[in-house]
Parts: C-alpha cells; sequence; structure tokens
C-alpha cells in the first residue's frame, strides 16, 4: 500500500474522509496507521457508483468477461502476494506460515474457483405437453441482484472477504465491501488489485468503518442495497436482519459456533490429539470452526487429557515471524479482555485448569501485545455459561462420555449449529452420527478441510442460508424462470 492512510475506494476512486482511525498491532500495541471511517456520505456514494454501475460497462459483462476479470484479479494477488502476506500478518498477528499457506494461497483459489465455475454454470430446461396438446418448455436464466453488501470479519480478513467478493462478482453484481475495522490493510489491498486489473468503476467499492452508527449500519439500512453478505457475531446477525427485513432483501449469515470434536476410543490416537490441537487452537481460536467443547469415550479420556496437555504446552507463542511458532496474538486488546473474562468466569463455575488460563510474560515489547495462553478446562456442567456460550479464543473443555446416543445430545444441546469433528475408525458409526448433529458440516477424522464447490453455513444461531459452489451462485443470482408457447 501507497501510504499508512488507508482510504476508501469509490466509483474506481480512492477518497479520503475527514474522520480517521488508529489501525493497532496486535503483537506490540503499537499503532500502524491511520484508516479513514465512513459517514453516511461516503456509503451513500459507494452504494450509488454501485447502482451506476450497473447500467454501465460492467452490467453488459458476459459471464465469460466476468470469469476473465477474476482471473485477472487472482493473477494480481499473486503478483502481491508478499504484500498480502504482511498486511494480514500486521493487522492480525497470526504467524506468516499460516498468511502464506491459508489466508493469502485461499483467497487467490477462491477468485479461481469461482472464475471456473461461472463459466460451466447452465440453467435449467423444462418440456411439458399440456392439456391441449401443445408442447411448451421452460428454461431458466441467472441474473444479478444488483447490488450486494458484504461486510466481512477481522479473524480471517482476505478469506472470507475473497469468499463473498469473488462469486458475487462472478454473477454480475456490483458490491460495496466494508472490512472489519480490526483488519482493513489486506481490503485496501485488494481494492489496489481491483483498480489494476482493469474492474469497471462502481463494481468494487470499499468503505471503511464500525457497525453500529458508522459504516455497517449506513450500508445495511440503504434502501439501494438489493442482497446482504455478513459473517461475524451471530448479535450482530440479528441486528443485520432487522435491517434486511425493510425491503424483503435476501441475507445470508455464517455466524458464531460453540463446536464439538467427538472422539472415540477406536480412533487413531495420535491422529486424534493432533486434530484437536489444531481444531482448538488454529489462529488462537479464532476461527468460527474451531472445537471449544471436546468428548472423548470414557477409556480413553484421562490418557487424552494428559496427550492433549503436552501438545497445548508444546506449542510456540510468539511473534508472528519466528520459527516454528504456532500460536500468534489474539485481535486486540478489547478481545482479550473478552477472553480473559471467560477464563475467570471458568474457575467462578468451578473449572479444573488442565494447562493454561493466563497471559504469558515475553520480557518484551510483547508484553505490550494481545496474547493469552492456550486454555484446557475439565469438570465443568454442560449447562455452564463456558459450555454454552462462544469464547472466540484458544480454549476447550474436555469431557468424557459414554455411548453414542449420549454424546449425539450433548453434541446436540446447543443453540449453535456450526460443525462437529469426528475421530473414528469405524466408519459406518461415522456415517450414521455425521447424519444426526444439527449442524452445517461434519468433519471425520480431520478439520477445517473444504471442497469449495460444496456447501457451507451452519444451523440455528450459527447462520441462515448456504455459500460454495452452486449454492453460492443461487444465493448472488436472481433466478428467473422463462416459459415459451410457441
Amino acid at each position: 500500500m501507497s501510504s499508512t492512510l488507508l482510504r476508501h475506494y469509490i466509483a474506481g476512486e480512492f477518497v479520503s474522509s475527514e474522520r480517521t482511525f488508529a489501525n493497532v498491532s496486535p503483537v506490540d500495541g503499537r499503532e500502524l496507521g491511520q484508516v479513514c471511517e465512513a459517514g453516511q456520505a461516503q456509503v451513500n456514494a459507494a452504494v450509488e457508483a454501485a447502482k451506476a454501475a450497473q447500467s454501465g460497462p460492467w452490467g453488459g459483462f458476459s459471464a465469460a468477461q466476468r470469469a476473465d476479470l477474476l482471473e485477472r484479479i487472482a493473477d494480481g494477488i499473486e503478483r502481491r502476494f508478499d504484500d498480502f502476506v504482511a498486511a494480514e500478518v500486521a493487522d492480525t498477528g497470526r504467524p506468516v506460515h499460516q498468511a502464506r499457506s491459508l489466508d493469502v494461497a485461499r483467497g487467490v483459489q477462491n477468485f479461481r474457483t469461482f472464475a471456473g465455475l461461472v463459466r460451466q454454470a447452465g440453467g435449467e430446461f423444462f418440456e411439458m405437453r399440456t392439456g391441449d396438446g401443445s408442447d411448451v418448455f421452460s428454461y431458466t436464466v441467472r441474473k444479478p441482484h444488483g447490488v450486494v453488501a458484504i461486510i466481512s470479519p477481522w479473524n480471517l480478513p482476505l478469506l472470507l472477504l475473497t469468499w463473498k467478493v469473488a462469486p458475487a462478482l462472478a454473477c454480475g453484481n456490483s458490491v460495496v465491501v466494508k472490512p472489519s475495522e480490526d483488519t482493513p490493510s489486506s481490503a485496501t489491498l485488494l481494492a489496489e488489485v481491483m483498480h489494476e486489473a482493469g474492474v469497471p468503476a462502481g463494481a468494487f467499492n470499499l468503505v471503511h468503518g464500525f457497525g453500529p452508527d458508522s459504516a455497517g449500519e449506513f450500508l445495511t439500512r440503504n434502501a439501494d442495497v438489493d442482497a446482504i453478505t455478513f459473517t461475524g457475531e451471530s448479535r450482530t446477525g440479528s441486528s443485520i436482519m432487522r435491517a434486511a427485513a425493510e425491503g424483503v432483501r435476501d441475507v445470508s449469515f455464517e455466524l458464531g459456533g460453540k463446536n464439538a470434536a467427538v472422539v472415540f476410543a477406536d480412533c487413531d490416537f495420535d491422529a486424534a490429539v493432533a486434530g484437536v490441537l489444531r481444531s482448538s487452537f488454529t489462529n488462537s481460536g479464532q476461527v468460527c470452526l474451531c472445537s471449544e467443547r471436546v468428548y472423548v469415550e470414557r477409556p480413553i479420556f484421562e490418557r487424552f487429557v494428559a496427550a492433549l496437555k503436552a501438545g497445548a504446552e508444546a506449542l510456540k507463542i510468539g511473534y508472528p515471524d519466528e520459527d516454528g511458532v504456532n500460536m500468534g496474538s489474539l485481535i486486540s486488546h478489547k478481545h482479550r479482555d473478552k477472553v480473559l473474562g471467560y477464563f475467570e468466569l471458568a474457575h467462578q463455575e468451578g473449572a479444573t485448569v488442565v494447562t493454561g488460563g493466563g497471559v504469558p510474560r515475553f520480557g518484551d515489547e510483547r508484553d505490550n501485545g494481545a496474547y493469552v495462553q492456550p486454555t484446557i478446562w475439565t469438570g465443568l456442567s454442560d449447562d455452564a455459561r463456558c459450555m454454552r456460550e462462544e469464547v472466540f479464543g484458544p480454549v476447550c473443555h474436555v469431557a468424557p462420555f459414554d455411548s453414542d446416543d449420549e454424546v449425539v445430545r450433548r453434541v446436540n444441546d446447543s443453540a449453535y449449529g456450526l460443525a462437529t469433528a469426528l475421530w473414528t475408525r469405524n466408519l459406518g458409526r461415522a456415517h450414521r452420527i455425521s447424519r444426526q448433529f444439527r449442524v452445517g458440516m461434519v468433519w471425520v477424522n480431520t478439520w477445517f478441510l473444504r471442497d469449495l464447490r460444496t456447501p457451507f453455513g451452519g444451523a440455528r444461531l450459527s447462520g441462515l442460508g448456504r455459500e460454495g459452489g452452486r449454492h453460492s451462485l443461487d444465493f448472488y443470482s436472481e433466478i428467473t424462470t422463462v416459459c415459451v408457447n410457441p
């Protein structure tokens, strides 16, 4: 990025606004730069530009032309791969190797995947003979909604932003993007890549800011926004849904989770331990899919807890670019305060702290950062708040179970329904039990492995709708049936 002042991108131009806020490093607390905060005027201008683009050159792009453009965007991200890695690491404090292998690589893949899908996407065709003997045929066509508001979170900034931008553009929509105020850098870089790739003015717009009484609220309440897609907290999703009800606009929500991992006694023990370590502590537990509830079949419970404790204590916490580092900081001091509040609540609720439960001390500038220790609890009842509320930090609670029916009941005893991971060698049981979980995603002997063509989303407080593959194309399109009587 050319400046430490991060600006909006509206109607094909980078623009500033009077109000700014600080972008603060979670690694050491230093200020990384200033970010322009969009007011009502900037948000309205972005929506107007997006709406106008539908009547301009962008509105005339064919599916093949849109696919070519997505490929150029992917090429642009690859050319500036190291810049995107640096932006992700600076904003989030995550290890460099994760930003390289997951976040930025997946951002490229999202554009290439949806470029391929929109090239191949076709409509449906049906033939019918009427009562009077006429042969009638019907077919479907996909049309863009128009203006799509995209509100993305801070935990996987580029990955989750491009997961929405790519299919929205592939389907011909114009977008107005509002990234998290905690992670504005990679979104601004993406705007630069859009500009360089020749995206028509108004097709992609970016506004920075906060939620209530700021860019997020102004965007979701704008009557010219035709559809809204959001990833973030369930409570925020409820607020956006109320705003979307005005005008009965389409919404797609990927919200929170209180996900479970289920470990059976017949599992590959070492693989299960490694898998739960990964699913509980990846990205410092700041993934909506992380396992905060771990249920282990009683015959291996004590052994599993001991092995998980040893694995957690072996995780290296430190600077993002340190060799062998496994965990970075949390996203902010504000979020650390929330996580530490749950550490204290777990103590009050009677948890046994197997390991962690505090803040690491480094003796250097990292002590000004937002770090916490990877933490394992046992001994809580299923109705404890720490077992029912999403912590969104590097923490899990491990409990024993005795039967299939019991563990299914306990996993489903949640207001959330995003994902579950099973660890077992008995694939017959895995197939049978997977159908019983009230979640949108079940992993068997793995975690966070996804074919981007498959549907993704949650149930209950974990979300509304499905995205991925054809399901993304369905959400980001209006499907019209044309019935012809020759």
